[in-house]
């Protein structure tokens, strides 16, 4: 199915790295020829007065004031993108406790084909939100992450999908065939210190499903040696200059990942390129 509709969930303050990953994802719905729905949610935060007295009793009573993050900036920048990507656009300003935004994008992603979701570095609520994107839009979801967002491509030439014959990675796989198809290089990798034949017999599989689909795609399987797998991919990604990774999310229990790490943790904390993932 075409990606033609366009989730951007927005939340906190328009910073340098922000405003460049909504320029990012803006750019990428262009080139697919989608159009954009972004939510900004404006958040309660506290913030205290700047006091300039010598009178250090009064500024030690100066008393917290309510205040909420700046979404109409996050949502200007998306507009500008917009336009300047010559994208369609709609735009809403939502108010929700900070415990439900990430139910609030969840709903509002079952109705999209696709979320692209601006991910701070090892953020909480980031991970949050795309925690529950997985588990309840229904949809994929496609990770940019912030702190090089301005780096990223916006055509996904080089392609390399994380296969290990899971329910997960399998509707990553089906999920992400326009953007297959579209890529120049596609790469099929099984992490794996083993090679056992049926990993063998099953990536070679997927290439053969893929090429049905007009896909030339190549398999390898890549060491874990020791590491995690999610190191291993963050490793293949910066040492074959992959623009886009897929995988699925959460192989194991979520709990178990929670507790105990695992590659959806590893890589929605710290994603190493353009992410989609499906579960």
């Amino acid at each position: 199915m075409p990606i033609k509709d366009i989730l951007l969930p927005l939340v906190g303050e328009p910073s340098a790295a922000a405003v460049a990953a909504i320029d990012k994802c803006v750019a990428v719905a262009g080139d697919i020829g989608a159009r954009v729905t972004a939510i900004a949610v404006e958040e309660d935060i506290v913030v205290r007065p700047i006091v300039i007295s010598a009178d250090l009793e009064n500024a030690a009573v100066a008393e917290a004031v309510r205040s909420v993050t700046d979404a109409q900036g996050l949502l200007k920048a998306t507009d500008a993108a917009a336009i300047r990507f010559g994208v369609r656009c709609e735009h809403k300003l939502s108010r929700v406790a900070t415990a439900e935004i990430p139910a609030h994008f969840a709903l509002s992603a079952r109705l999209k084909d696709l979320s692209i979701v601006p991910v701070k570095s090892q953020g909480g609520q980031s991970e949050k939100i795309i925690e529950r994107l997985i588990f309840e839009s229904g949809r994929p979801i496609l990770l940019c992450p912030e702190e090089f967002a301005a780096e990223l491509a916006v055509v996904f030439d080089n392609v390399v999908i994380a296969w290990d014959h899971t329910a997960p990675a399998a509707r990553a796989v089906a999920d992400a065939l326009p953007m297959l198809q579209a890529a120049a290089s596609v790469r099929i990798i099984t992490a794996t210190d083993n090679k056992a034949p049926a990993e063998l017999e099953s990536g070679a599989a997927l290439a053969s499903h893929l090429a049905e689909h007009g896909i030339k795609a190549t398999f390898e399987t890549v060491k874990i040696d020791g590491s995690s797998v999610g190191k291993v991919f963050e490793a293949y990604v910066r040492a074959n200059a992959i623009d886009l990774l897929v995988m699925g999310a959460y192989r194991h229990s979520r709990l178990n990942e929670i507790l105990w790490g695992g590659v959806t943790k590893t890589v929605i904390g710290q994603p190493p390129c353009w992410v989609m993932m499906s579960h």
